[in-house]
């Protein structure tokens, strides 16, 4: 059985609470915002289900039909199903996941760009952060109910303290580019190093039975960035 994709771990955990067709399903997804954790497509959550059938993991409950509409088969969760659905956000709870961010990587280039560009593109971007947790503050007291206990709303938690981590940490970096405590590629010091890695005839120093980045060639499994 291949890993069960994110949205079909959205879908078993939707017909863990009652049996539903795929379009109750979709809608709800939508209304308890879920499209900000996957990607929510009519097709795609179609596609899942029909897949979750033949693997076993839900099946057919009944068919019916209202009026003129398509007919609506509504699934129930099966006991592989739920086990299934244990077992992988047990593992993706206790696993971290290498994901792959896009602001990582630009992070690591920003040494490219001018110290004013940098500036300019994170204050920009801890706008944009600040405008999105106030959007989930607004749109979590329109849709606040006593009677929802909050583990259900962890997801939303982590989501504000990721935010506010990277903002504290955005915070931090841009003051210290802009106070010249965190030195640029124009400032003297950088322009020195520049200077040093790039003579012709310039050498790390290393030591006995390590390569060039000073790593012990008997593990290069993390290996750190090489020094620009």
């Amino acid at each position: 059985m291949a890993v069960l994709s994110p949205m079909a771990i959205a879908a078993l955990g939707l017909l863990a609470e009652r049996p539903m067709h795929p379009y109750e399903m979709y809608q709800l997804l939508l209304e308890r915002a879920e499209d900000r954790v996957l990607k929510v497509r009519p097709g795609t959550l179609y596609h899942t289900v029909d897949r979750l059938a033949r693997d076993g993991l839900v099946r057919q409950l009944h068919t019916e039909r209202e009026g003129n509409r398509p007919e609506r088969t509504t699934f129930e969760i099966t006991e592989p199903g739920r086990r299934e659905l244990s077992r992988r956000v047990l593992e993706m709870l206790s696993a971290p996941a290498q994901e792959y961010p896009e602001f990582a990587l630009a992070i690591s280039e920003a040494h490219n760009l001018s110290a004013t560009q940098v500036i300019s593109c994170l204050r920009t971007r801890m706008q944009a952060l600040r405008d999105e947790d106030e959007y989930v503050v607004t749109r979590l007291a329109q849709q606040a109910t006593p009677n929802v206990p909050r583990l259900y709303w962890l997801n939303i938690d982590y989501d504000r303290a990721v935010r506010t981590a990277e903002l504290a940490w955005l915070e931090r970096i841009v003051d210290e580019i802009d106070s010249g405590a965190l030195p640029w590629r124009d400032s003297p010091e950088v322009r020195a190093h520049q200077a040093k890695v790039n003579r012709p005839d310039a050498t790390p120093d290393v030591g006995p039975g390590e390569d060039d980045d000073g790593v012990p060639r008997r593990d290069l499994r993390h290996r750190p960035t090489a020094a620009r």
